[in-house]
């Protein structure tokens, strides 16, 4: 049985990469290929993973509960892009409360960037690759 990451963001399209609480010189094409690594990075580790972008806030919980709803995840990684502005305390706590009330058990794990996804995702669960 293959074990599954998922890892949540905000649509980098919908990010304001000038929020200073964010990395600087972020932008919507570094996130995506920070993700795209992340994700390679995990399948030579043996592990599949998927990604589930939000909104800014107004439809970032259900976005999450469909998500969990339709499959067992191994581990969830709630990106820094969520947790870190307080602009967005708000998306946090919807995506967290998400995760806590439709994946109870599954173990969640912090980035503090696209590219340490595969990082933080694997401090919870082992590689099966040799």
């Amino acid at each position: 049985m293959t074990r599954t990451v998922l890892i949540v963001g905000q649509d980098p399209d919908t990010v304001d990469f000038a929020d200073p609480a964010l990395i600087p010189g972020m932008t919507a094409d570094k996130v995506r290929a920070g993700l795209a690594q992340a994700r390679k990075l995990l399948a030579e580790a043996g592990l599949d993973s998927e990604v589930c972008l939000t909104d800014a806030g107004e439809t970032a919980e259900a976005t999450v509960a469909a998500h969990l709803s339709g499959r067992t995840y191994d581990c969830v990684v709630i990106g820094g892009g969520i947790r870190l502005p307080p602009s967005k305390l708000l998306l946090f706590e919807k995506v967290l409360n998400a995760v806590h009330r439709h994946a109870p058990g599954t173990p969640i794990a912090f980035n503090t960037s696209p590219a340490d996804s595969a990082a933080a995702a694997l401090r919870w669960v082992k590689p099966t690759a040799a």
